[in-house]
């Protein structure tokens, strides 16, 4: 295939299909603009926001993971026509998705992984980089990583395979495991062609021609008291529900917001009042722990605590706290807490986290000010 240009309907010219040389350079190509997989043609809409590159597993190295705004996980794969093991590409994807649901079937530690492997190419926090892409607030964040939660647990992945040519055989693969299978594979073919300074790059996409019946998610569950102390009671028992609600009274009598959550596991937020939106450092959860859930803001939480340094300083008070493990070096990670509930039933440990809530309040209310 050859494309003509020309100007203004003269001086036409012929530029030939180039081969891409170096799978590498696919790679960065759908880093930098992952809108050119064009998924588009799958669902209206859609879009891939690329985390990381050369994401590593005990399988080998994932040339990237995405996400889209459904929460939806790709494992993309670039492979040169030239390449000889090309033939072997949709057993190694499949490998690399089951090295992922085998070691990340927790969310919080998937999402510290991707953030690790993303600031390789990245700065931003990966959470942040999400809210950009899709435009998301704090609550469509919220649902889209417990969606992506749900597709890890379930190992439900999309696989995404880049190459420069599509071998007719694979396409017939891909065809009837998308036919006869609950896995999505699909191949893009990448026409590359190269005018001066301008490259052109023509998409196709194959396996989205097969029809399947779309399973309907359950309905998201929306939490209270009742049901989350019941399921505390029925993992942890009745000294764990107890300092739930400890919590729940002080933060009511100290004017801190107390937000239910839809999530799978269910939760609530505390909320801190400041001058431009409040502050959402804990959530308290229903695997009987208190979790880190600032990294849902990072950077975009509300003074003082848009600094960095001033939400690491949350994580070194939580040292004061017998029984919690505490990273202060990975305050933009989901992982920088783990604490049981059950160590606060020690009333002195719960009070030293009371202070904490205080003192975060009183930093926004000074900024308020």
């Amino acid at each position: 295939m050859a494309i003509i240009i020309s100007k203004n309907g003269k001086n036409a010219k012929k530029i030939e299909k180039i081969q891409i040389e170096r799978e590498d350079y696919l790679q960065k190509y759908i880093y930098e603009n992952p809108d050119s997989i064009p998924l588009y043609e799958i669902k209206e809409g859609i879009r891939i926001c690329v985390l990381a590159r050369e994401v590593p597993t005990n399988s080998g190295f994932i040339d990237a993971i995405g996400l889209d705004s459904d929460g939806d996980i790709y494992i993309i794969e670039t492979k040169l026509y030239k390449n000889p093991d090309k033939r072997l590409v949709v057993a190694q994807v499949l490998d690399y998705g089951a090295a992922l649901w085998k070691n990340g079937t927790n969310m919080d530690s998937f999402i510290d992984f991707l953030e690790k492997e993303a600031n390789k190419n990245s700065d931003a926090s990966l959470t942040q980089r999400l809210k950009e892409f899709f435009q998301l607030t704090d609550d469509d964040l919220s649902i889209l990583l417990e969606n992506a939660e749900r597709n890890l647990n379930d190992g439900n992945f999309k696989f995404v395979i880049l190459m420069d040519k599509v071998h007719p055989q694979l396409k017939d693969l891909i065809y009837f495991i998308n036919q006869n299978s609950q896995f999505d594979i699909y191949a893009v073919e990448m026409e590359y062609y190269k005018y001066g300074e301008y490259e052109i790059l023509i998409p196709r996409l194959f396996g989205a021609e097969v029809k399947k019946d779309i399973k309907v998610r359950p309905k998201r569950r929306k939490w209270d008291w009742a049901s989350f102390s019941q399921q505390l009671k029925e993992k942890f028992g009745g000294e764990v529900v107890n300092v739930a609600q400890a919590i729940i009274d002080f933060a009511n009598q100290n004017n801190i917001k107390v937000y239910w959550t839809s999530s799978q596991r269910g939760s609530f937020i505390l909320g801190f009042p400041s001058s431009e939106k409040e502050f959402y450092p804990f959530a308290i959860q229903g695997d009987g722990k208190i979790g880190w859930n600032a990294p849902h803001q990072g950077d975009l939480a509300p003074p003082p605590f848009n600094d960095p340094e001033k939400r690491k300083e949350i994580l070194l008070r939580m040292k004061t706290i017998k029984g919690a493990k505490i990273i202060v070096d990975r305050v933009n990670g989901y992982s920088a807490i783990d604490l049981p509930l059950k160590s606060l039933s020690d009333e002195k440990m719960l009070n030293e986290f009371f202070k904490i809530l205080l003192w975060i309040k009183q930093q926004t209310l000074e900024k308020k000010e």
